[in-house]
Parts: C-alpha cells; sequence; structure tokens
C-alpha cells in the first residue's frame, strides 16, 4: 500500500503546525495508512526571503489575498489588464498600500514559477497514492498552482483538498472550476479522509461507498457528488495527539530556521457554546460545526506535558474559539498548581469575574481574545453578544491588574446603530485610554456562516455580493464567486453610510493607537479603610484623591460592576450607625463618574483605578510604590476630598 503526503503551502504560518494535517497523520496510521506530512512554506521562504514571507503573513491586510495573488499567474496565465486592475483597486485604492509595497509584491510573484518547479522536483511523486492539500486563508491559490503542476505530470495521482476554504458550497464550486482537484473532505476530516484514503488505496472500484462517508465530495462524469456534512467528533479525548515531527524535521532543514521561533498548538475544544445559545450576528467562524465539546483537563494535560516535552517549548497557541468555562474549574488550578509551565494564548468569553482573570493568570495565560467589539451597550446588543460595555471595560481593568495581555477591536456598521451609539462611545472612551488600546476599529465584514449571510434582509441588509477582490483570484461568473467567498460585501437598506458616522471614533481610535496613553488611573492603599487615588493620565485634571470611611468602601465596593442601589444597602451593613440616604450614595458616585474616577451606564457604576499594590497571589503587580513607579510627587500632586454626605 502506497503512503498519503499532505501538504501544506504557502501561506501557511512558519511558525506554527498545521493542526489539521497534524491530527490526520496519526489517525491514518490508526487505520494501518502511513503518512507524510510536507510544509512547503519553508522552501517558498527561503525563495523570496524571511522577512518578505512574514510581510505577505501578517503586515499586508489578508483580505487584499496578496499571497494568493502572486501565485495567479502560475494558474491562469498572464493577463496584463486584470492584474494591473487588482494593483490599483485593491492594493492602491482600497488597502493604501504605496510603490514600494506594490512591487515588493511583484518581485515576490517573480519567483512563484521556479518554486513550483522546485517543488516537482523535490518530492517522489509516484511513491504516493495521494496527495492532500489544507487551504486557510491565503493558501488557496498556491494549492491550486502546485496541484494542477502535479496532476499534469502524474494525472493518475488522486487529489484531496481540505481546510476553511473548502468548507461546504465553497469546495463544490472550486471542484467545478478546477478539474485536476478529485475530492473534497468537507468540515472535520478526522473520520472522512481516512475512509476515503483507506477506499482509495485498496483500488476499490465502487464508487457508492463514497455515499457512505460524510462530508465528502466527489466527480461522477461532469457533475459534483456529495454527502453533506461531515461527522462531528464527540469524544475529543478520543482524539489522538497530534504529531508535529513532520514540521519540526522540516523548520530543522530550511535555511531560515534560525529567524523562527516556533509555537506549539493545542486544541482543547471544538464548536462555541455562546455561539449554540446566542449566534453572534457577525461570526462565521464555526462553519456547520457549532456544537460545542472540549477535551478533559486529564488529557489536556497529558497533551500539554507530551508535546512540551518533546519539543521544549512552553509557548503554547490555543486553537480553541472559546475557552470551556470549565477549565476554571479543572484545568487552570491545575496549571497554577504546577506553577504555570507553560504560557497560553486563549479565546474567552468577556464576561469573565475578577477571580478567574486572576486564575488565568497563575495558570500561565498571558495574552486572551475575549471577543470585545464595541463599547456601546446597543450595538453589542445588535451584535448579540451577550455582555455590556462596562462589563468588557471591567475586564480590561482586570487583566491591567494581573498582567494579562488583551486583543480586542471595535466593530461598527452594525444594521440598526445609530449616531448616539457613536457619541457614547466618545463619551466613554477618554476615561478608559490608560488601559488596552483596541487592536484595530473597522467596519463589520459579512462573512459565510454568519446569520449576516443566512438572513441579510431580516437585518436590514442588500445587494449581498462577494468581496471585489475575488474576481482578481478567480476570473469566473459572478454565481460563482458568491459560491466560493466567504468574504461579502453589501448594502444597507435604509442607505446608511457608516464610515461617516463613525468618522470621528475612527480617527479617535487610530489616534489611540498611534499614541497610547502613558499615564494611568493608580488606587493606593496606605491605611485601612482608606484609599489614595493617583492620576497621572494625560488630561487629568486633579493628581490626586483621598477616600476614606465609606467613599473608600464605595470605591472599593464598586471594583466589580454595581448597581447604585446595591452599594446603598452594602454600605448600610458596613456602616450601620451612619446616617445617610441613597441619594446621598448615588451623587458621590456620579461625583466620581464626573472626576472620571468611574464609569456608569446610568444603573450600574464601575471604579477605574487599578490597584497598584502587591495582589495577594503575587502573580503579577502593577508598582511595589504608586509614587516611585509612576514619578509622582507627593509634594506637586493635587488632593481633593471627595465627602459622600454634606457637611
Amino acid at each position: 500500500m502506497k503512503n498519503v503526503l499532505l501538504l501544506s503551502m504557502p501561506f501557511g504560518p512558519l511558525e506554527r503546525q498545521a493542526l489539521g494535517l497534524s491530527l490526520l497523520k496519526p489517525q491514518l496510521a490508526r487505520n494501518g495508512i502511513d503518512c507524510h506530512i510536507r510544509y512547503l512554506t519553508f522552501p517558498f521562504a527561503e525563495f523570496i526571503g524571511f522577512e518578505d514571507y512574514q510581510w505577505i503573513s501578517h503586515e499586508v491586510p489578508y483580505t487584499a489575498f496578496a499571497g494568493d495573488w502572486v501565485f495567479r499567474r502560475s494558474l491562469y496565465g498572464h493577463h496584463a489588464e486584470e492584474e494591473q486592475q487588482y494593483i490599483q483597486h485593491v492594493l492602491r485604492e482600497t488597502w493604501h498600500l504605496g510603490e514600494r509595497d506594490i512591487a515588493r509584491i511583484l518581485r515576490i510573484r517573480t519567483f512563484v514559477p521556479a518554486y513550483l518547479d522546485y517543488c516537482l522536483q523535490l518530492i517522489p511523486w509516484d511513491e504516493y497514492g495521494i496527495v492532500g492539500f489544507t487551504s486557510t486563508f491565503e493558501q488557496n491559490l498556491a494549492s491550486l498552482s502546485l496541484a494542477q503542476t502535479v496532476k499534469a505530470a502524474f494525472p493518475h495521482l488522486p487529489l484531496v483538498f481540505g481546510g476553511a476554504n473548502w468548507e461546504g458550497e465553497m469546495g463544490r464550486e472550486l471542484m467545478r472550476h478546477f478539474p485536476f482537484v478529485d475530492y473534497v473532505c468537507s468540515g472535520e476530516a478526522d473520520e472522512s479522509f481516512p475512509a476515503l484514503a483507506k477506499h482509495l488505496l485498496t483500488r476499490s472500484k465502487r464508487k457508492s461507498s463514497f455515499a457512505k462517508i460524510p462530508g465528502l465530495a466527489w466527480r461522477e462524469g461532469t457533475e459534483i457528488c456529495h454527502t453533506g456534512q461531515s461527522t462531528l467528533i464527540r469524544n475529543m479525548d478520543a482524539l489522538p495527539l497530534p504529531e508535529f515531527e513532520d514540521y519540526f524535521a522540516n523548520l530543522e532543514d530550511s535555511t531560515v530556521s534560525a529567524s523562527i521561533a516556533p509555537v506549539l498548538l493545542l486544541e482543547t475544544s471544538r464548536g462555541c457554546w455562546w455561539g449554540e445559545k446566542s449566534h453572534c450576528t457577525f461570526c462565521g467562524l464555526n462553519g456547520g460545526a457549532m456544537e460545542f465539546r472540549s477535551k478533559s483537563a486529564e488529557r489536556c494535560l497529558q497533551e500539554l506535558e507530551a508535546l512540551s516535552a518533546r519539543w521544549q517549548i512552553d509557548f503554547v497557541e490555543v486553537v480553541d474559539n472559546i475557552m470551556d468555562m470549565k477549565a476554571f474549574k479543572h484545568l487552570l488550578p491545575q496549571l497554577a498548581e504546577q506553577g504555570a509551565p507553560y504560557r497560553f494564548f486563549y479565546e474567552v468569553k468577556s464576561n469573565l469575574t475578577k477571580h478567574h482573570v486572576r486564575l488565568l493568570a497563575k495558570a500561565g495565560v498571558y495574552r486572551i481574545q475575549p471577543g470585545i467589539e464595541s463599547m456601546s451597550d446597543h450595538v453589542l446588543q445588535l451584535m448579540r453578544k451577550g455582555t455590556t460595555a462596562l462589563r468588557n471595560i471591567q475586564l480590561l481593568k482586570w487583566c491591567k491588574e494581573y498582567g494579562v495581555a488583551v486583543d480586542w477591536n471595535i466593530l461598527y456598521g452594525f444594521p440598526g446603530e445609530t449616531l448616539q451609539d457613536y457619541h457614547g462611545m466618545l463619551k466613554l472612551l477618554p476615561s478608559i485610554r490608560f488601559l488596552s488600546a483596541p487592536t484595530a476599529c473597522g467596519p463589520i465584514r459579512l462573512d459565510r456562516f454568519s446569520p449576516y449571510f443566512h438572513d441579510p434582509n431580516g437585518f436590514g441588509l442588500t445587494n449581498v455580493r462577494s468581496n471585489p477582490v475575488y474576481r482578481y483570484l478567480y476570473p469566473f461568473p459572478q454565481e460563482s464567486l458568491d459560491n466560493l467567498a466567504y468574504f461579502f460585501e453589501y448594502d444597507y437598506q435604509n442607505g446608511m453610510e457608516v464610515d461617516a458616522h463613525a468618522a470621528e471614533l475612527i480617527h479617535y481610535c487610530r489616534e489611540w493607537e498611534q499614541n497610547p496613553e502613558e499615564g494611568c488611573l493608580w488606587s493606593f492603599q496606605p491605611h485601612p479603610g482608606e484609599i489614595l487615588l493617583i492620576d497621572t493620565r494625560t488630561d487629568a485634571s486633579q493628581g490626586e484623591f483621598r477616600l476614606t470611611g465609606m467613599e473608600a468602601e464605595a470605591y472599593k465596593f464598586c471594583d466589580e460592576l454595581r448597581q447604585g442601589v446595591a452599594v446603598f444597602r452594602h454600605l448600610q451593613k458596613t456602616f450601620p450607625h451612619e446616617s445617610f440616604s441613597t441619594s446621598h450614595v448615588l451623587e458621590f458616585l456620579d461625583t466620581l463618574c464626573e472626576c472620571r474616577l468611574m464609569v456608569t451606564d446610568g444603573k450600574h457604576y464601575l471604579s477605574l483605578a487599578v490597584p497598584s499594590e502587591p495582589n495577594q497571589d503575587g502573580v503579577l503587580q502593577a508598582s511595589d510604590s504608586p509614587n516611585e513607579a509612576l514619578n509622582v510627587s507627593p509634594t506637586t500632586t493635587h488632593r481633593q476630598e471627595l465627602p459622600m454626605v454634606p457637611y
């Protein structure tokens, strides 16, 4: 029986393994099938240079599809007019790339023919019974170009495609236009691809057996047949450990290896538990696999220990769309008890408690992506996010306290949003500018599989069509482009001009990103029952505020989001012999908001200051001495007393 060859093409990331392929290899082994994985990403980086490869992969906007476009000519031939249109309309007008960057892309393209010829000579293709390509983001045209080259030289070699670019209708449409693609495994291929491989390698002539393989598309004459969605893996612990040997062997053999700091990829769950309850309106990430499934803590720890020990790497990127909340009961406490032996990136939901954030830090989670996409309650409702602006701010504040980096965005253009939503955010953002700046501020994108895609009219959208960039990658009719695209454009039924409405917000976020706040708002407890707030923000009206007694207790209590009436009741219990009214408490809280020491939505209050003294867990402290760390002299700061009860 011949072997299976699995390929990862440019512009797959150099520093990460192809996790899907790394799971298929041991699955094939369970079926008695040998498999090799080749990372043809490394040779292309050698051809064009490491810096240019990383530039395309990480800096050029991925919706410009420059990584795909450089392979276009090898796939279709030279079409000068269409190429110039791409350069003008996509690179210059849409993404505002300068002439030097455009020349850089054109230079990269010149290496493609030699690279494809190199790949053809590098691999002993006739030793393999199946060749599989994975394709996500900007890997499609490189994969198709090599597949076309291989098929011309080895016409009887079965070629199989899979990955996010080939899921569902997208894969079937691509099959219609690229006859050298023999099979497509859509969705989770843990079971479907080994079944297909076993069928093909045993030389079975019964195509009827294809109908028994979920998620498969194949050819019968001129027709594309398919079996619908793939089977979801529900017992995640039954999955094999991913095999990364081929990745590290290919990395070691590459002349660019010295420039690459690899990370380990870890999968602890699939699907999205929040999406099962309330599918975010713009999200298309899970395709046909929204159902949430997760590995046990024991399995996750076993996988971590095995992979980290084997490859001597402790930086781990978790590929999950959302963290399983059970991790806070089992996995994270065990990692914390071990002394946080790994450094994690994780995607989480934004409504975490302070205990959760503290545990993340103690367990070694150094960076999170919590799905923060707005600071407007109304817009968050339109998204179906299940959170609020103040909860988002609360998380940013706690992450700053415990040293957890945050990736977050501000998105605009949601159907139903108003000018008041923008004005509200612009009023709120200056108070939190000392926290992590948003990574990006941009319009929403309509993605395949999202609620917006499935029901545009119901959300006030019209004229949905594939992103114009696809016409420069695939010279097909518009109907075909709409079938194979993942990213779409649209119009608003009410004619809303979002860029004009959001112009001031866009400018503010861009300026925030370019000029992050160097100051901060710290809290310090010099004595029991007393809080000293030190405000070194650029536009701070006062340098220092001192709160005592009930005022200090109220501020401390609002470290977590609280309703005004809850603050009043808490103070009643804490100070039973003091006389004060609800109106006095609310007046005090509103005064703190006016001084930008708190934020409010009119009902709830949240203290903004970040503790500057060592926390009890010793995880990561803002500073040991606020005056020393922030260069604030007690003799030059301004103090303002904020009494709760008028005297």
